[in-house]
């Protein structure tokens, strides 16, 4: 079971193999986002001018540049990119298993939504500042703040963000759905909440490239992240992610917020083991 898995064996990235072909390919996948990025960044940026003081917190246009982004970043990557079920239309969060980096192009280019990350993410160089710009919401293991914390989360379900939590905690190597942590969920039975607010699960499957073992993209533990970004933009044929929506769960439907986290856990559990990627 996934319950006794170490995030920290095996997290080492070995590029001794990629070979001049394999770091030809990563310049060549690598610039392109990268330019993709530094543009549309631009872009966003002059939009938030305008969205900011006619929308608080609303975010009518930027999203959808976040969105093109992750979209094409997938194509350039030449990985095959495929979403099942349906978004949800009430008002409500995004529940999904963590495997990678990757998880955030691939939730993005599902749908637009804004993620909750611990608040380390925003000090680091590069995708700190992107986090930041694409509204990320930052929360720190503190208890102190976790009143505070919990007032954002209220108000940016308000405004009608749709924030994607990883319940899991951390991430892993995508052979396996840890046991979702409930903390989070208390947000969602927030007295003016609970009545309005849906939560759906979403499982992410990765599939390796052809010839590599099944975890390739999982990015867990110590595992430095430019080592296993270059394995992933080096590799010769790109492999697959699916993402899949389940049907979304009425909070006011729920007995608490324990049971609404093994609810989701199992939606998105069952999806990842139906794809056969469980170690």
């Amino acid at each position: 079971m996934a319950d006794v898995w170490k995030p920290n064996e095996d997290d080492h990235v070995d590029l001794s193999q990629i070979g001049t072909m394999g770091w030809l390919r990563f310049a060549l996948r690598a610039i392109p986002i990268v330019m993709l990025i530094l543009m549309c960044l631009t872009v966003l940026l002059v939009l938030r001018l305008i969205e900011r003081p006619l929308f608080g917190l609303g975010r009518p246009m930027t999203p959808y540049v976040t969105q093109f982004v992750c979209r094409s970043a997938f194509l350039i990557m030449g990985m095959s990119f495929s979403v099942k079920g349906m978004h949800m239309t009430q008002r409500g969060a995004v529940v999904a298993n963590h495997s990678s980096w990757l998880d955030i192009f691939a939730l993005n280019a599902a749908k637009r939504v804004y993620f909750v990350s611990k608040s380390e993410v925003a000090s680091w160089p590069g995708i700190g500042a992107l986090a930041k710009a694409t509204g990320t919401v930052f929360i720190e293991r503190n208890p102190r703040k976790a009143k505070a914390q919990k007032e954002v989360f209220e108000a940016r379900l308000k405004a009608g963000h749709k924030l994607l939590f990883f319940p899991e905690g951390t991430s892993t190597d995508g052979l396996r759905v840890l046991p979702f942590k409930s903390t989070l969920f208390a947000a969602f039975f927030a007295p003016d909440l609970k009545e309005i607010l849906w939560v759906q699960p979403v499982t992410v499957n990765y599939h390796a490239p052809n010839g590599e073992e099944k975890r390739f993209y999982g990015w867990w533990g110590d595992m430095d992240f430019f080592p296993h970004l270059i394995k992933t933009l080096a590799v010769h044929k790109a492999g697959r992610v699916e993402v899949v929506y389940h049907p979304p769960l009425r909070v006011l439907d729920a007995q608490d917020r324990k049971s609404l986290a093994l609810d989701c856990e199992r939606a998105v559990r069952r999806a990842h083991h139906i794809a056969g990627l469980e170690d």
